[in-house]
């Protein structure tokens, strides 16, 4: 990554963390972080490791050297998109490459043991959407042809999927800019045609108009996508039945979320292909809160869905047609999906069975763990299966089996072929195709296993859960009368939850002898929509609440040091981040990565999606100001590093410069980096390992009190340096 002109890099200089004096030496005095070569040569350690693990160095929390380095993080994890199977049987999967600037390539799987897969996806494009800004289903398989979204002009591309040199051919239109978007396609062959949702920003890029529309993909010539329904402020899910009768979808308005109150309609195609009548199966009953999601069609026509209706969790149903009503396949208190950020999402599969019945394998969430088994639909029963993730996303059905997006406390984000036997009970075979992370197994010795704990929160009787991860190195320890610092981790969305899998970044941390803890606050999905809501109209109250009462539960029980309490956080983890720092006196420091300071500025800026989500979530204007860390400066009081994509449409970067220079003049510790490139959340590995390294030489600096092992130059720090 190469500096700004404004930037200095020199020689680099082991990190002391006593003082601002002794800092007499060159910084990265730059706000402004453009592309920098991604990896260096290390300093010799300043501790070596032990010989044995019954030989451990005492060393103090913090200053542990690690084989985890930043190098490794940024650069071994890849993320997963999506997966699918085509009509062969073959499976393929959409991965992001921090190596590549995180660009998203469609990758068949070898067909023979040994053999490498295959890139699908040409070098000069991306299958990515930036429909609702969060993207998700960029692809959809079609015989051997894929239909792609390209990133870069957000048009939809069609490529042969049998020979990795085909030239992908555009589909619609080249507007000048990417203002139209298009997402969760299917493949419509009873009328020959690709049914996708589309976004179109042309007359206004806050203010989208969202349709599900169609467009012939037989057809050589470039074409206007034509609207097939509209009206609503949002759609998801086009599903289309075996026979190309009747279409399944989900759509909402605001000033819902799709996980506030949505709707699952299905239309009836007439002889022309259009919608001639149109049902609401859920969500329209103004008695019943609910928020259908997932709709999938059965191989004979029968309509299967998620919804919350009742309990407050949701589970699976099924659509009586000829009465117009829904019957519930399995109730438990559990969460068989999760919330629609991204499109695409699959987390359950109908399956054949020998008695022809249904039988639907599915993924459930429950006191912090994923489980997975199938249900019988005939006899509402679950079988439970047993495989090694205890997270699971998305699963996919293939010829002989099932492929299944999962990870563990052990296992990187991973996929793995699943087998079932005749009857469809029992695991035969469990085989990981692929892994984001192949080469992390060999540091397992370092890996810090998640504990979840429940902790009471300021509300009597009511708890909340988090997962902590204690310093762990089989190398190193500490001495017996210190206790660790503590990084606290503040989820975004907000709705939306963390989970106890592994997380190379939190490595990084534990491996050097930090605790890290990561909270799920009231608000955090999996738990229920009641738990849920508890953020409606308290957002910057209970999430700092949770979190400064995680913190504070921590340090009672004796497993962190409380003069050394750390917070970081992206998006909205960033604003409960700059609200805890500036509303409470609980951590000593915190970093902020593209998050919120300002949530009046945030609603007058923000995209489409989220515009009214705020609202929600806060309630009025007086609301907004008292809430905004921005217009309290004057209660901040203490070191904050802010960090800051110059791409992002979510939080634009004029919000982490207003906290910036208001710290900066009232004479805090502050910093700013700001990258080029980059968006809402890092993708390329030079930001990500950057990004990872100045968070622990800052907080070390700070309130560690140690010096790292790591050879890393550290950025200035206003009134600091």
């Amino acid at each position: 990554m190469a500096l700004s002109a404004a930037a200095t890099l020199t020689r680099r200089y082991p990190i002391n963390s006593l003082s601002s004096s002794s800092f007499s030496r060159p910084f990265l005095n730059t706000r402004f972080i453009r592309d920098r070569p991604h990896g260096r040569k290390q300093r010799p350690a300043t501790m070596a490791y032990a010989l044995s693990t019954d030989e451990k160095i005492t060393a103090p929390y913090g200053s542990w050297k690690s084989p985890i380095t930043a190098d490794f993080v940024s650069g071994a994890e890849k993320r997963l998109g999506a997966t699918a199977v085509d009509d062969h049987g073959r499976l393929f999967w959409l991965e992001s490459r921090p190596l590549e600037s995180g660009r998203s390539v469609l990758v068949k799987a070898s067909e023979k043991p040994g053999d490498e897969p295959i890139d699908i996806t040409p070098k000069e494009f991306s299958v990515r959407t930036v429909a609702q800004e969060y993207g998700g289903g960029a692809f959809r398989i079609v015989g051997d042809t894929v239909i792609f979204s390209n990133y870069k002009d957000q048009r939809l591309y069609k490529q042969s999927i049998q020979s990795g040199d085909s030239s992908p051919l555009p589909l619609t239109p080249d507007y000048g800019v990417p203002s139209v978007c298009y997402a969760d396609g299917v493949f419509d062959s009873h009328f020959n045609r690709y049914v996708t949702v589309m976004e179109d920003r042309r007359e206004d890029h806050l203010n989208a108009t969202t349709t599900i529309a169609w467009l012939n993909i037989n057809e050589h010539n470039i074409q206007e996508p034509r609207v097939l329904v509209s009206g609503n402020d949002f759609y998801a899910f086009p599903r289309l039945d075996p026979k190309g009768e009747r279409m399944a979808w989900i759509e909402w308005g605001h000033p819902n979320m799709p996980w506030d109150k949505s709707e699952l309609w299905v239309g009836y195609f007439s002889e022309n292909g259009d919608i001639c009548k149109r049902v609401c199966v859920a969500g329209g009953d103004p008695a019943i809160v609910e928020s259908p999601t997932e709709p999938k069609w059965s191989s004979d026509g029968e309509l299967f869905f998620i919804t919350d209706r009742g309990s407050g969790f949701w589970n699976i149903y099924r659509w009586v047609e000829s009465d117009n009503k829904v019957l519930p396949v399995y109730s438990m208190n559990a969460e068989f999906s999760r919330p629609l950020w991204v499109f695409g999402i699959s987390s359950y599969q109908l399956l054949q069975s020998r008695e022809q019945k249904n039988l639907i394998a599915c993924t459930y969430r429950k006191n912090g763990r994923s489980s997975f088994g199938v249900l019988d639909d005939v006899h509402s029963t679950l079988s439970l299966l047993d495989i090694p993730f205890t997270d699971i996303n998305n699963i996919t059905s293939g010829l002989h089996g099932l492929y299944i997006e999962g990870a563990s406390a052990v296992h990187p984000l991973s996929i793995a072929k699943v087998t079932l036997d005749d009857t469809k009970s029992k695991v035969i075979d469990f085989d990981i195709i692929w892994s984001s992370s192949p080469d992390s197994s060999k540091y397992k010795s370092h890996y810090s296993l998640p504990e979840l704990i429940e902790f009471p929160t300021e509300v009597p009787g009511q708890n909340a859960f988090a997962y902590f991860y204690p310093p762990t190195n089989p190398c190193y320890q500490a001495s017996q009368k210190e206790k660790p610092p503590l990084l606290l981790r503040s989820h975004g969305g907000p709705t939306a939850e963390t989970r106890g899998v592994l997380n190379l970044a939190y490595q990084y941390w534990t491996s050097r002898g930090w605790a890290v803890v990561d909270v799920n606050y009231g608000g955090s999905t999996g738990y229920g929509r009641e738990y849920r809501e508890r953020l409606l109209g308290r957002w910057g109250i209970v999430d700092v609440n949770d979190c400064c009462s995680c913190a504070k539960f921590l340090v009672n029980e004796g497993k962190v040091d409380g003069e050394r309490l750390c917070i970081a956080g992206g998006s909205a983890g960033g604003y409960t981040t700059l609200a805890a720092l500036a509303f409470r006196e609980t951590f000593k420091a915190g970093a902020s990565l593209y998050g919120i300071g300002d949530l009046k500025s945030l609603v007058a800026e923000t995209h489409k999606f989220e515009s009214r989500y705020i609202y929600n979530l806060v309630g009025n204007e007086e609301d907004f100001f008292q809430r905004s860390p921005i217009n309290f400066v004057d209660k901040f009081s203490c070191p904050i590093l802010l960090l800051q994509g110059l791409e992002d449409k979510v939080v634009p970067p004029d919000q982490a410069r207003k906290i910036y220079a208001a710290l900066k003049e009232k004479g805090l510790p502050v910093a700013l980096v700001e990258f080029e490139g980059e968006q809402h959340g890092f993708r390329k590995a030079e930001t990500i390992k950057f990004a990872l390294e100045q968070q622990m030489v800052f907080f070390a600096r700070l309130v560690g009190h140690f010096e790292v092992a790591d050879d890393i130059t550290p950025i200035k720090i206003e009134n600091f340096d």
